[in-house]
Formats: structure tokens, C-alpha cells, sequence
């Protein structure tokens, strides 16, 4: 069995390669941040900041004079040539976001496009994501999951959204206002029904909180006690399974099938005929008999 190759870098004897690095940032507590980001971020010749300002208070705290520029969704499309540019004649650029992992709901991923397109180096440099923070305190199912974006002002755009999201076979996850979040949640029920669901707020900071429970439980809660403080992440569970047909006309197709067939063809021809489990339908018909 052969070691996975790990790559080393310290920042206090090497430089990096030009490129574009991609940097996960705190999402609250400001210690957490892996090593190889702090690296990155002092060997960076420029930082690409989604708010220079929040990420100036990063940078303090770590002691990194590394310059920052602004790139956000309203200059992007006019800073994306020049950090090109300075990739291309050599230098090394790192994309940041206010908190987590840049790309998630902001415009990195065109920066990202063109240079890739271009033959330019694209590295990430993972770390911390309040999509998968949520997730995984959520107590739902971390199998299969769709991140759907923030929510849409609009209630006519939201709900589009949501029915779309509502077939979806998987655990679906949100961003939201909390200023929004009582109508939102009431939303949700309205048009993905009963369903679990988890609202989490302020996640890594000192009000950390997870609230678990029933979709239309959750929306009465924060209907009553008013829109939270800070940010928030809403996770809701998978949609249920069809509920099969009433047990009354499952029993009525059983018992007629029983009247000319065996109790293994019955249960094969009705389990067919209503598009159920077999074995599930040869228990019930076993429970039938041995009650006749």
C-alpha cells in the first residue's frame, strides 16, 4: 500500500507557483483556519477580497500584510482581466470570501472559469463551509444533499424555487435572512409539506444554535417568538417516501387474490398490481390467513 503524496509548504522558506488558490476562510471563530491557508494567504501576491474590510480583521489577527483588492459581485466582471493578467505574468492570487469557502454563493466561479480556460493554475485550499457546519449538526440524512443558494426575496421567486427543490431526493439546504426566517419557514411547509428539518444559527460564534424538529414545528416556533439574530442556514430532510394505498384496499386485493391463488402468487400478483413490495405484501397476506 503506497502513502498518499502530501504536499508541504511554509511560507517562511518557499514561494508559491502563479495561479489562482482558492482560500477557505472562518465562517465565525476566527481560529479556524487551517495552516496551509494562513501559508498561502502570506506568500500570496495579492489577496481578491469579497470585503477587503472584513478580511482585513482576518488578516490582523494572523499577522499577514499581504495586499487585498475588492472582487465582488458588482466589480467582477471588471477586476476579473486584471487578476488574470497578474496570474498569467507570474504571480500567485488568492480568492477569498467573507467566510468559508469562496465560490459558494458569490462570483468566484467565472474567475475560476476563465482561468481555468486559459491553461492558468487553479488550486483550492479547503477548509471551513457553513454549508457542511449546518449539515452535519443538522441530525438528517448527510448521504445525499443539495445546496439550493439563498433563499429569493421575492415570494413569488421563493416559491418557485422550493417546488422546484420539493422532488429533489435529498436533504435540501438554504441560506436565508433571519429577518425573513418566520415567512420563509411558513413557505416551506406550505409548499414541501411535513417534513424534518433543522434551523441553525450563528454557527463557530458564541450564540451557536441548532433547532431540530418538524418543518411546520420550527415554522410555529419562530412565529411566535419573532425572526432571530445573525445568520442562518436552514437543512430540511429528504421528501417521505409515496405512502402506499389505504391498508383497507391493500386487504381487499389480498383477500381476492387469495380466493384462487396461493399464498406466495398472490402475494406476487398484488405486490405487482399495486406497485408495493413483495415481501411486504406476502406479510400482510401471511397475517390475512392466518386470521381467516
Amino acid at each position: 500500500m503506497t502513502s498518499p503524496i502530501v504536499k508541504s509548504f511554509s511560507s517562511q522558506t518557499a514561494s508559491l507557483k502563479s495561479g489562482l488558490y482558492l482560500v477557505a476562510t472562518p465562517i465565525g471563530h476566527l481560529r479556524d483556519i487551517t495552516l496551509r491557508a494562513l501559508d498561502t494567504l502570506h506568500a500570496a501576491d495579492l489577496i481578491a477580497c469579497e470585503d477587503t474590510r472584513v478580511t482585513a480583521t482576518l488578516l490582523k489577527a494572523h499577522g499577514i500584510a499581504t495586499p487585498t483588492d475588492s472582487y465582488h459581485e458588482h466589480n467582477a466582471a471588471a477586476k476579473r482581466p486584471a487578476l488574470l493578467k497578474r496570474i498569467a505574468s507570474g504571480q500567485a492570487v488568492a480568492l477569498v470570501s467573507d467566510a468559508g469557502t469562496p465560490l459558494i454563493s458569490d462570483p468566484g466561479y467565472k474567475l475560476v472559469r476563465e482561468a481555468a480556460a486559459v491553461g492558468l493554475r487553479v488550486e483550492a485550499v479547503p477548509g471551513a463551509s457553513s454549508v457542511l457546519a449546518a449539515l452535519s449538526i443538522s441530525a438528517l440524512p448527510t448521504d445525499r444533499f443539495c445546496f439550493c443558494g439563498f433563499m429569493p426575496a421575492r415570494t413569488g421567486e421563493a416559491k418557485r424555487m422550493l417546488t422546484q427543490a420539493a422532488a429533489i431526493p435529498a436533504t435540501l439546504i438554504f441560506f436565508a435572512p433571519a429577518r425573513t426566517l418566520p415567512a420563509t419557514l411558513a413557505l416551506m411547509v406550505e409548499t414541501l409539506g411535513p417534513r424534518p428539518a433543522a434551523v441553525t444559527r450563528e454557527l463557530t460564534k458564541l450564540h451557536e444554535e441548532a433547532r431540530r424538529g418538524g418543518l411546520a414545528e420550527l415554522a410555529g416556533h419562530y412565529a411566535e417568538t419573532g425572526a432571530p439574530k445573525g445568520e442562518v442556514v436552514i437543512v430540511i430532510g429528504p421528501p417521505q417516501a409515496k405512502e402506499a394505498p389505504q391498508d383497507a384496499a391493500v386487504d381487499e386485493a389480498i383477500t381476492r387474490a387469495l380466493a384462487t391463488l396461493s399464498l406466495k402468487d398472490a402475494a406476487a400478483f398484488v405486490a405487482a398490481q399495486l406497485g408495493l413490495p413483495r415481501s411486504k405484501v406476502y406479510q400482510r397476506a401471511l397475517a390475512l390467513k392466518s386470521h381467516a
